[in-house]
């Protein structure tokens, strides 16, 4: 059964390294040929072992569905390191797995300094990994084979996590995922084209908006997106913003199913006035405190803003030369995470909102003890279960950070770089504190704060629960 969940993405990953491989042999890439080897072994055997797991059919249900996603993550980052390595970018396969759990989910933490030197296949290879990972694996492998022959709707919520109780779109999980497909692919050739037409070239215009529409962030240059004119960053900015946004809603709305919207408006208006709010004071901030002109603040401010709430992690300008409490409001966005149902990554604005009203009903009901008033959204009063798994979740992040703080520490990390790398890694925003910050690097890290840093990351893609539901003992007992 766990077989048949990963063979098939695997397959799908070794075509996409030929692919690699094939791209950049004709960019003159010396090093691409190093792939074609693994890329054929990798494509052959997983076909192999789908097909040999399609001898009995399988119903992945509850705990099976977790466990098999979780190992897919991990097999799949592992395989992963494989054109790292074989093209000489890594010699060490921690760094590798580091680098390749980064891409696939997203988090776009780099150990790369120089990445304007990386060869080309391994900057499309990135590139196609957060592409990949942003709508997701498993996702994308339900909607082109949708016969897999396992639950598809086990595999669906342990996929999303339960982020977003209105996520479907219809009674049925493949057109589902295949609508919502659609509105990515869509996104994303037409963003290409807006950066074509923007003076960028093909090879930049692909790569920046795989890495961009997916909220992953790798960068292109080395100052990240400091040297595009205003238009191509105001291009990117939109490309981040919409890839905040809930991608059913997006489907309805281009679709003009407007009365179907009002489910979702409340979580979008939360999430714009975060927006909204971040980027008027980081205007103020960088204007008063940095002494940025009026224009150059808005832009910097709504670029860097929404590359935080989105967890897209990209870079405008090198943020360890500005106001520290404007890092550590990045990170908090990061936290907080754009909607459910993106390809964000963080607690997502939903859980946020929730949080807060629950709070506000709390508050007020010492003033008004006998009044029922439940905690409401779009209008309508939510299940006393959903209030309580979204402050489960809280605490689980919160717990989880505390943790990984620690054990970063244990690692000889500073205090201040620890708490932002955690922060960074789980939420999938990427940039942390001080040397990982800004246009850095999480090279100098040790390597045990590497692998904590991929587990981390893995988490936060998986919204911690899925992962630590392996943990219990009650999972392994029949």
């Amino acid at each position: 059964m766990i077989v048949r969940i990963i063979a098939l993405p695997v397959a799908v990953e070794g075509l996409l390294m030929l692919l690699c491989a094939w791209v950049g042999m004709a960019m003159g890439d010396a090093t691409a040929h190093h792939i074609v080897l693994p890329g054929a072994v990798t494509t052959v055997g997983g076909t192999l072992c789908y097909l040999a797991s399609r001898l009995r059919r399988h119903s992945a249900a509850g705990r099976m569905a977790y466990l098999g996603v979780t190992l897919l993550w991990i097999v799949l980052a592992s395989v992963g390191t494989i054109p790292l390595l074989a093209s000489g970018s890594f010699t060490s396969f921690t760094d590798a797995f580091f680098e390749s759990m980064a891409g696939f989910t997203t988090a776009g933490a780099s150990l790369f300094g120089q990445v304007e030197q990386l060869p080309a296949c391994i900057v499309l290879w990135r590139s196609l990994s957060q592409w990949i990972g942003g709508f997701g694996i498993v996702l994308l492998v339900l909607a082109v084979v949708p016969t897999l022959g396992i639950g598809s709707y086990s595999l669906y919520t342990a996929e999303i996590s339960s982020a977003d109780n209105t996520a479907k779109l219809d009674t049925s999980i493949s057109h589902t995922i295949r609508h919502t497909l659609t509105v990515y692919v869509s996104l994303t050739v037409i963003f290409i084209a807006l950066l074509v037409t923007s003076g960028l070239t093909p090879w930049q215009a692909v790569n920046l908006t795989f890495t961009h529409i997916s909220s992953g962030g790798f960068a292109l240059f080395n100052d990240g997106i400091a040297s595009l004119s205003h238009t191509q960053q105001l291009i990117l900015l939109f490309a981040m913003m919409l890839s905040g946004i809930n991608f059913a809603f997006l489907y309805l709305l281009f679709s003009l199913k407007f009365q179907s919207l009002r489910q979702k408006l409340d979580q979008l208006s939360f999430y714009l006035l975060l927006t909204a709010a971040a980027t008027a004071v980081s205007m103020t901030a960088l204007h008063y405190r940095m002494h940025y002109g009026w224009s150059d603040a808005l832009r910097l401010g709504a670029l860097q803003s929404a590359s935080a709430i989105t967890t897209t992690g990209t870079m405008a300008a090198d943020t360890r030369l500005w106001w520290p409490p404007l890092t550590l409001l990045f990170l908090l966005l990061a936290l907080c995470g754009g909607m459910a149902g993106s390809t964000s990554g963080g607690i997502k604005a939903m859980r946020v909102l929730i949080l807060l009203r629950n709070v506000k009903k709390s508050v007020l009901g010492h003033l008004h003890p006998h009044a029922v008033d439940p905690v409401r959204l779009n209008g309508k009063p939510l299940a006393d279960s959903l209030v309580t798994n979204v402050m489960v979740i809280f605490f689980v992040y919160l717990f989880t950070l505390i943790g990984a703080s620690a054990a970063l520490l244990l690692t000889g990390m500073a205090p201040i770089e620890a708490v932002g790398d955690a922060v960074a890694c789980l939420s999938g925003y990427g940039p942390g504190l001080a040397t990982s910050g800004g246009f850095g690097s999480y090279a100098h890290l040790p390597s045990a704060a590497k692998l904590i840093c991929s587990l981390l990351m893995l988490l936060g893609r998986l919204e911690c629960i899925p992962a630590l539901i392996l943990l219990t003992p009650a999972f392994w007992k029949r």
